[in-house]
């Protein structure tokens, strides 16, 4: 097992897979996951003789079940702590809804400034915001949150059935093809992280305000959505982040859902590769 230790002593889980010499793609996985959740994308890169790093969020996986600590300046943090300890350059960073969030952020604040990134990916990502407020009417109501926290803490495992069973992979739709085996899978990677991570994890997903960050992030970078997603509306994610950000190209996927990494993986894997190699 693989882990660096944060400043802040919380042990943080990562894979770093492949030459270490090669181009490293970095993969940041979405709410309540772990880096398992990148399997499709970590085996193909594997083979086309990159090095793949992924880690588990605080508290999500196979990380320290810390008490503190659950919001994006802290993600970004232990993600800057595990790209230092490998030393990595030259780096594409690649997340997945609050994974996207976590990349804008550690791109910004670490990345960047350090000169460690090349480009950039946001696949169905959260930022700017997701929460509904006077200056972001397109957002999604707090009450659905509400909804969120509820259902997590009244029954945390079989919430984490009805989630990918519904509207994560878009399993709900009519004559969607359903695999028990992705839902089985989501459920497991939930169950290993912290009941108190996730439960904060919502605020840090839903509530925090990335308008700066994207703003701030110069490299290349590709923006990945479908215009299906139940989760994060394309609208008030996909569509505003092309507009803050300064070189991107948009990339909007008709009918693919949420986790379309993992449902329409052979697709996504195509285009992440034509973007790194570009």
């Amino acid at each position: 097992m693989t882990y660096v230790t944060t400043q802040d002593g919380v042990q943080i889980f990562y894979k770093d897979w492949g030459p270490k010499d090669a181009q490293p793609l970095v993969f940041h996985h979405g709410w309540p996951l772990s880096a398992d959740d990148w399997d499709a994308q970590m085996l193909f890169f594997l083979s086309q003789g990159f090095r793949v790093v992924a880690h588990d969020r605080r508290g999500h996986g196979r990380s320290s079940q810390v008490s503190e600590g659950h919001d994006m300046d802290h993600y970004a943090a232990d993600a800057s702590a595990v790209v230092e300890h490998l030393d990595l350059k030259n780096a594409v960073h690649i997340g997945h809804s609050t994974g996207g969030g976590q990349v804008a952020r550690y791109v910004a604040k670490y990345g960047q400034p350090q000169g460690r990134v090349a480009k950039a990916v946001l696949v169905s990502s959260v930022p700017p915001l997701m929460v509904k407020t006077d200056s972001n009417p397109g957002g999604t109501p707090v009450e659905v949150f509400d909804e969120f926290r509820a259902a997590l803490a009244a029954n945390r495992s079989q919430f984490y059935l009805d989630v990918p069973t519904g509207p994560f992979y878009g399993f709900n739709r009519a004559g969607a093809k359903v695999s028990q085996g992705i839902i089985q899978n989501w459920w497991r990677q939930g169950m290993m992280g912290s009941a108190k991570a996730h439960y904060e994890g919502i605020k840090a997903f839903s509530e925090t305000d990335q308008t700066e960050d994207l703003k701030a992030i110069t490299v290349p970078t590709l923006v990945m959505q479908g215009d299906d997603d139940q989760v994060v509306p394309y609208k008030n994610a996909a569509l505003l982040q092309d507009k803050l950000l300064a070189h991107n190209t948009l990339k909007i996927y008709p009918g693919y859902p949420h986790g379309m990494h993992t449902t329409n993986a052979d697709g996504i894997n195509a285009d992440l590769l034509a973007f790194i190699r570009a």
